[in-house]
């Protein structure tokens, strides 16, 4: 059995080891045929914490990690510029 993969963009980098990742899927609807776009988000381990806001990555099925996490941060495809601020 293969495991799946999902592209998506980094949408919360605020817990530490974990990113929200929203994958956007576009089907048409059943009956009348217009394009329908469902956002669903995942939340990725991402153990040295490299996802900024606005990364665009690839993420794969794994094992359940937590509670709430079964999903891993294979690969980054597009990296923003955002620098992450120091809270002082």
């Amino acid at each position: 059995m293969a495991l799946k993969e999902r592209i998506g963009t980094v949408v919360s980098d605020k817990m530490d080891k974990t990113v929200v990742v929203a994958v956007i899927n576009r089907y048409p609807h059943p009956t009348y045929k217009k394009i329908v776009s469902r956002t669903t988000r995942y939340k990725a381990h991402d153990p040295e914490n490299t996802c900024v806001l606005g990364d665009r990555v690839k993420i794969r099925e794994t094992r359940p990690l937590s509670a709430h996490k079964r999903w891993a941060i294979e690969e980054i495809l597009n990296k923003t510029s955002q620098v992450k601020e120091v809270k002082k």
